[in-house]
């Protein structure tokens, strides 16, 4: 059993990295009324960003290069994420079409420009990943220290460390405050003096943010080039991860390690005995048929913010 664990809570941590951070960007977008269906584009404009960096500049930063790399594909997220601002926020355009325009952008953008840059279907394969590493002093605790802290990738606890983070910002801080009351009530928060459409367009440029690192993060750790498939269904799943955690960064974060753990199965089944005898297939699917259970309410009803996908105009009651 402690074999076994130690197999998998790696590999869990190692799947669940990208959904947890490009959740925690769905988290604050919805937070604050604007509904973001773009995520699966965010993370595919993160994932192509991340990989062309690398290619570009692994001779310049060296060693350093992913880590740069998830920066800059995180800006770019954020930058892009500006569009889907404009056309909810300013334009009150409906929320789930601009999202779905930005899916449609993001991978058109990507693809076109991988077949320009390098003349055919896919990028070169990345010469510098992240590499698995053992955390000092944690890795030799015994047991946990296997599990835990022994070749893993320090971007499975980036991401764990940004949830608590988020959870501050949004639970503990007055921009917090203030984009949840936007969220929940905006006429009432633009009577108190919150600039509304200021802070929807901030929490939606970090919705762009979180979601440029969540794709390059995938794109860096699983797959190591980018192609039309690198991102497939990732966005939905955390999108799905911000529903049943019911719009709460650290629930969100603990839906994504369920997602996660779902993902991993396809990979650790031959060296678990309940696993080995069932077809591969049923276990690739197993992550899309959770998302579409949890999207059903299968466990529990989850609430979204009052204002959740209502555009705001000024001076309406």
């Amino acid at each position: 059993m402690i074999e076994s664990l130690q197999s998998i809570i790696p590999i869990v941590l190692f799947y669940s990295a990208p959904l947890i951070l490009t959740a925690l960007g769905g988290v604050f977008s919805e937070k604050s009324g604007v509904v973001n269906i773009g995520l699966e584009g965010l993370m595919v404009m993160g994932a192509f960003v991340g990989i062309v960096f690398n290619l570009t500049f692994a001779d310049v930063f060296g060693a350093a290069t992913p880590w740069v790399s998830i920066l800059v594909a995180a800006l770019i997220g954020g930058i892009f994420a500006i569009l889907h601002a404009v056309a909810s926020v300013s334009f009150r355009a409906d929320q789930v079409v601009s999202g779905f325009a930005i899916n449609f952008l993001a991978l058109g953008i990507g693809v076109f420009l991988t077949k320009q840059w390098y003349d055919k279907g896919q990028t070169d394969m990345v010469q510098q990943p992240f590499p698995k590493t053992d955390i000092p002093l944690l890795s030799d605790i015994p047991i946990i220290g296997t599990m835990f802290f022994k070749g893993i990738y320090l971007t499975s606890y980036l991401a764990i460390i940004l949830a608590i983070i988020s959870w501050y910002v949004l639970y503990k801080t007055s921009f917090g405050l203030r984009l949840r009351a936007v969220g929940e009530h905006p006429m009432a928060a633009d009577t108190n003096g919150i600039n509304v459409y200021k802070i929807r367009y901030v929490a939606v440029i970090l919705s762009g943010i979180f979601g440029g690192l969540g794709g390059s993060v995938f794109a860096l750790t699983i797959v190591s080039n980018f192609s039309h498939s690198t991102i497939a269904g990732q966005g939905f799943i955390a999108l799905a991860a911000v529903i049943f955690g019911k719009w709460h960064p650290l629930g969100a974060m603990g839906a994504a390690l369920f997602f996660g753990f779902a993902q991993s199965l396809s990979v650790v089944s031959g060296s678990i005995p309940l696993l080995e005898n069932i077809p591969q297939v049923f276990l690739l699917i197993a992550p899309y048929v959770l998302t579409i259970l949890a999207l059903a309410g299968f466990i529990g009803r989850a609430e979204a913010p009052k204002a959740n996908g209502v555009p705001y105009i000024k001076g309406n009651r």
